[in-house]
């Protein structure tokens, strides 16, 4: 599967720069390891029954949510050109938009402490119609905000 922005790209047009959503989007499969391992850990040499089915059930849900979130990485991409701001989610049904980046009004980022930490959040892009369009749990949100900005 090629990426969707090399499928669009306009004659003239130079992808400027290229984000992702976070790593942080793997909290809940990370934590299920965790707590499946400490289940594991108290089923200790005795074997307590009730500790591995616990921890296999957890392990099991762990890997779902790793899953999802692995995919829905995988499946998301957001770009910035000289021309346009584009945004795709999805694999089967497909969530875009795209922006001209001469219709920007403006670009909002909004980040909680762990964002600012851990250099993730939201980006929000209103157009000159006051619509807005909002990208969640992204990486490097001042950067992508930058590249929409600076022209």
């Amino acid at each position: 599967m090629g990426r969707y922005i090399d499928d669009i790209l306009q004659p003239g047009e130079k992808v400027l720069y290229s984000s992702n959503l976070h790593w942080i989007i793997y909290w809940k499969g990370i934590l299920g390891w965790i707590v499946a391992a400490a289940l594991l850990m108290l089923a200790g040499p005795t074997v307590m029954p009730a500790s591995l089915i616990g921890a296999g059930l957890v392990a099991v849900l762990a890997l779902y949510w790793t899953v999802v979130a692995w995919f829905r990485r995988w499946t998301t991409e957001t770009d910035v050109t000289n021309l346009r701001v584009i945004y795709k989610e999805g694999f089967i049904t497909r969530k875009t938009f795209e922006l001209s980046t001469d219709k920007v009004a403006s670009v909002g980022v909004n980040q909680n402490i762990l964002g600012r930490i851990l250099n993730y959040g939201d980006v929000t892009i209103e157009n000159m119609g006051n619509d807005a369009q909002e990208i969640k749990t992204i990486a490097s949100p001042l950067a992508f905000r930058s590249h929409i900005t600076a022209r």
